[in-house]
């Protein structure tokens, strides 16, 4: 063996160099006021400044990683968990028991509890309810109503997730609650994480007891959901059934916290991340109408004179491409956060034990270097000839690894039915008093979209 042929060990964590510190920080805040006066523009400056960049959130140090590489790499390795200041602010919503917040083997069991309602054998038993919602929403726009997408948004959600997924006539009274909290409590969190002032925001101030207020209207809503199922004493195969028979480790009955934290989980960030994407939606087929007719002209070659399916979902490929372009530019879920589990290497840089990184698929998804014409809206660069070229990981709207979201193709069937459904019946038109410019949250949604209705 010659010295030559002897490769150097790889250095330890311990000896690589810290990521490099982004400028513009305030002192006392550090980087927290650029994440809330201008979070998507200040998240996509970040890849001017490297790989793996430093940031402060007030007196803490936080990473934020740039590229899709390695955000994937952040997702797949078992080196970091589900945690850091996006996950802690979750945790005053969807509670520290539930599967979207549990790291280890809690989270494990939970996902299979879960996992059954959303395999792909099982979707098509929601076709039927998926089909009467769509429907449903596009028929109760009439000729010339100007439409608050907002609240019809909300409600289609909700409705499908609570017939699909809890089997209860929770409609139209709990899904407008729900909407109007959510839309509170999700601005609320976006402040209390970039901004870790706790402290401030116990006190009496109008902000925090509209926020507190939501947040317990949320809470009643779900006991309300669990308590009905309980006295009602059916079983319905869906998902409430599964959490109520569930076992924990030992084989005894999970608790009723589990219980309350689980509807929640399943409930909530469904609802709120679908929502949103379907409000972008309803914008995309408004400002592109050649998209739109294009929709329309592919369900009339599919479906001919009756109305879309959902037997019809996996034909709509341009329909699909729509659904994707939208959710690219537009992510509902924009900012996600994990921590350090032991001391490693990313990227080539130091992540110290316990230390919180941040990236943004909102930022990842319109990245120059991965997408030509990242700003445009071109549903064809889904086509297969070049999604190819589309780096890997630079297109992740369900996360992957063991946190992808396991609604994927539930999420997908209704968003793409929907579509299907509304560009076929109807040409949207904003109104003067719309604001589509997008408002920030723990999700990404228009301020005020109006739209006008017409009837093709």
């Amino acid at each position: 063996m010659t010295v030559e042929s002897v490769k150097p060990a790889a250095p330890r964590a311990a000896e690589l160099p810290a990521p490099p510190l982004a400028g513009g920080g305030v002192p006392g805040l550090g980087h927290g006021w650029k994440l809330v006066r201008d979070p998507l523009g200040f998240l996509g400056r970040l890849r001017e400044h490297g790989d793996v960049v430093r940031l402060k959130l007030g007196p803490k140090t936080v990473y934020a990683v740039t590229t899709p590489a390695l955000t994937g790499a952040l997702a797949l390795s078992t080196d970091f968990k589900i945690g850091g200041p996006l996950w802690e602010s979750l945790e005053g919503l969807l509670g520290k028991e539930g599967v979207a917040t549990a790291n280890g083997p809690t989270h494990r069991r939970q996902r299979r509890t879960i996992q059954p309602a959303f395999r792909l054998g099982v979707i098509p038993e929601y076709g039927p309810i998926m089909e009467e919602e769509a429907h449903a929403l596009a028929e109760r726009w009439q000729s010339g109503e100007t439409v608050d997408c907002t609240s019809e948004s909300f409600r289609v959600a909700v409705r499908i997730a609570a017939r699909c997924l809890l089997r209860g006539e929770y409609m139209d009274e709990r899904a407008e609650r729900l909407s109007i909290a959510l839309a509170t409590v999700f601005r609320g969190m976006y402040r209390r994480m970039v901004i870790p002032a706790g402290p401030l925001y116990r006190l009496p101030l109008p902000a925090n007891r509209k926020f507190d207020r939501a947040l317990a209207d949320l809470h009643l809503l779900v006991d309300e959901i669990v308590a009905e199922r309980r006295a009602s004493g059916q079983k319905p195969d869906d998902l409430l059934t599964a959490l109520l028979e569930a076992k924990d480790g030992n084989g005894d009955p999970i608790g009723e916290q589990e219980i309350h934290d689980q509807v929640v989980a399943i409930l909530t960030p469904g609802s709120e991340t679908v929502a949103s994407t379907i409000m972008w939606i309803l914008q995309v087929l408004a400002e592109h109408p050649e998209h739109a007719d294009r929709v329309r002209e592919e369900v009339i070659s599919v479906a001919g004179d009756r109305p879309v399916a959902f037997e019809d979902v996996r034909k709509l490929s341009h329909t699909n491409n729509v659904v994707v372009e939208a959710m690219r530019l537009r992510p509902a879920v924009w900012i996600l956060t994990r921590r350090a589990v032991t001391e490693t290497e990313l990227g080539g840089y130091r992540i110290p034990a316990g230390a919180d990184i941040v990236y943004s698929p909102y930022a990842i998804q319109r990245d120059p270097r991965s997408y030509d014409g990242h700003l445009e809206f071109d549903p064809d660069r889904w086509l297969p000839e070049r999604s190819k070229d589309v780096p890997k990981h630079a297109m992740s709207p369900f996360s992957t690894g063991n946190r992808k979201c396991p609604s994927d193709h539930f999420s997908m069937a209704q968003l793409t039915l929907i579509t299907a459904a509304v560009a076929t019946r109807l040409r949207l038109e904003q109104v003067s008093e719309s604001n589509d410019a997008t408002r920030v949250g723990i999700t990404l949604r228009p301020h005020r979209l109006l739209l006008k209705a017409v009837p093709r």
